[in-house]
């Protein structure tokens, strides 16, 4: 190994080192749960559809509404000490798209892609009017009729932040609000149950309820399983969070439950 390649891999495992440092100490603050948490939510039109444009420009704070609803209920069933865990902030839309995850997924190229997109998202915090958040949301909408299928949405819980790809229609809103709620639980920490070959829920974790007799079909999903098993090779996407709970690896994963 050359010097100069064995330099720059001490430097990136130093630079990883310090990152991992302060993802621990703030994933620890979050995970206490002491106070309300501040999830500031960042909309980016993802094509250059007027469908797409209309859809950011009527964006309200009651979007988001059903989604905080959601985790108060969820936290209020593990005894949370907080009626509102978390607080969601719509800021304006931004312009700038996230950096798109690397065609290489090597280990130096996936670091490479996160530092990148670590930059990317503290850059549009400054230029953005309004507060951090101690979590940051990245929601990129796409016209359903230029893209049936968006990208696969995806979290940093070390850096807490997620970029969501949705839909931008509103009769999609309540989709839409499962998977930001999916993607939030990951930024703190929240691990994904589901297999990701055939993205069918695993059991029991994956199961909102997964004592039933018989076990399918089940008639709600766990947030972080993903979808509702209909049967042992079938699943469907919840129609809204009104289908959704939190389960109890979960609930242990964000520090709702001790272990």
């Amino acid at each position: 190994m050359s010097a100069g390649r064995a330099l720059r891999l001490a430097l990136l495992s130093f630079v990883l080192l310090v990152v991992a440092l302060q993802a621990w100490s703030t994933r620890s603050r979050l995970r206490a749960w002491d106070h309300t948490l501040w999830v500031a939510v960042y909309p980016i039109a993802g094509d250059a559809s007027p469908a797409t444009a209309s859809h950011l420009a009527a964006l309200g704070p009651g979007e988001l509404t059903p989604i905080a609803e959601f985790l108060a209920h969820s936290g209020a069933r593990y005894a949370l000490p907080l009626d509102r865990p978390v607080r969601l902030e719509l800021n304006a839309p931004l312009t700038a798209l996230p950096p798109e995850p690397p065609a290489d997924r090597s280990l130096l190229g996936v670091v490479w892609w996160s530092l990148k997109l670590r930059w990317w998202a503290g850059a549009q915090e400054r230029n953005s009017a309004g507060p951090p958040g101690e979590l940051r949301l990245f929601i990129v909408y796409h016209d359903p009729a230029l893209s049936p299928r968006v990208p696969h949405s995806l979290a940093l819980p070390e850096a807490q932040l997620g970029v969501v790809h949705a839909f931008a229609d509103p009769r999609q809103a309540a989709t839409n609000a499962v998977v930001i709620a999916h993607e939030l639980l990951h930024t703190l920490g929240a691990t994904d149950k589901y297999d990701p070959l055939t993205t069918l829920p695993r059991h029991p974790d994956g199961y909102a309820d997964p004592d039933l007799m018989p076990l399918h079909p089940q008639e709600r999903a766990e947030l972080m399983g993903g979808r509702i098993p209909r049967s042992a090779q079938r699943a469907e996407i919840p129609s809204s969070l009104d289908e959704v709970v939190v389960g109890p690896l979960t609930a242990r994963e964000i520090g709702w439950a001790t272990p």
